[in-house]
């Protein structure tokens, strides 16, 4: 698994697509430092992109990435090693690509921005974590549907979706459920329909560092009102993890069950 691991990362973290990929977040970060002139504004601005742009990349990326690599995967099945190795590893290669071309083009502006001599290197810092997340929840989940789905325009209409749905119609779902049944409590629905939606729960992730009550919004104030912020943080980790390793266990059972 290993070999096959270095091999996807260094061949994908050499692509002219995921070059670009760094120098958009390069551009990103230099621009929004600029513009704000103090790294914590800048981590908020720099908030509304990624929670959007990163799960979007990450889906097209691991849907092409599979089909792209299908011929490559059906030569390697030939050979002795074991389905969960090929998989694995392809899966972590693309991913931990993603993730460090985000780390390296968001890092470096803010490096020389003086974002280690900041009150706001953990403000920063919870970004990175919540970038790397979503990068690994998002290709997971774009993997997995290309793995489940064989003809290539069913995976990335379904890919598409998928992102859609998390992104913006699971919110719309909400905000009319809070607004259609506001005579009653909500506090639990609204604290479970964060946790089981990735982006919702990165921001609140993220939020949750800031002490100035008007930047957490109702579910981030929820969350700070039954946990507080430090068992808050906990909570959201606990679960982007588990929607982290739910959708590498299912690529591996799925890939074991398959007939290529």
């Amino acid at each position: 698994m290993n070999k096959i691991l270095k091999y996807g990362f260094l061949d994908l973290i050499r692509s002219n697509w995921l070059i670009l990929y760094t120098a958009f977040y390069l551009i990103v970060s230099v621009g929004v430092l600029m513009a704000n002139g103090d790294i914590s504004k800048s981590v908020i601005s720099l908030l509304n992109v990624i929670i959007i742009l990163i799960p979007l990349i990450a889906t097209l990326y691991g849907i092409i990435y599979y089909y792209n690599s299908r011929d490559y995967v059906e030569m390697l099945l030939a050979q002795p090693i074991t389905r969960k190795s090929i998989f694995m590893g392809q899966f972590l290669g693309l991913s931990l690509s993603l993730s460090t071309s985000f780390v390296v083009g968001t890092l470096i502006p803010f490096v020389f921005f003086g974002v280690f001599r900041s009150a706001y290197l953990m403000h920063f810092l919870f970004l990175l974590i919540a970038g790397v997340f979503l990068t690994f929840i998002f290709c997971g989940l774009s993997y997995l549907l290309g793995l489940a789905n064989d003809n290539k325009l069913k995976g990335f209409g379904l890919a598409i979706l998928l992102w859609l749905f998390f992104a913006i119609v699971y919110d719309g779902v909400v905000v009319i459920s809070l607004v259609k049944y506001e005579d009653y409590p909500l506090e639990k629905f609204t604290m479970l329909s964060t946790l089981i939606n990735p982006i919702d729960l990165s921001r609140v992730f993220i939020m949750l560092k800031f002490d100035t009550a008007a930047l957490f919004g109702y579910t981030g104030a929820l969350f700070n009102k039954f946990f507080g912020s430090s068992l808050g943080v906990i909570v959201s980790v606990a679960a982007l993890s588990l929607w982290s390793i739910i959708p590498t266990w299912l690529i591996v059972r799925t890939a074991n069950k398959k007939d290529f």
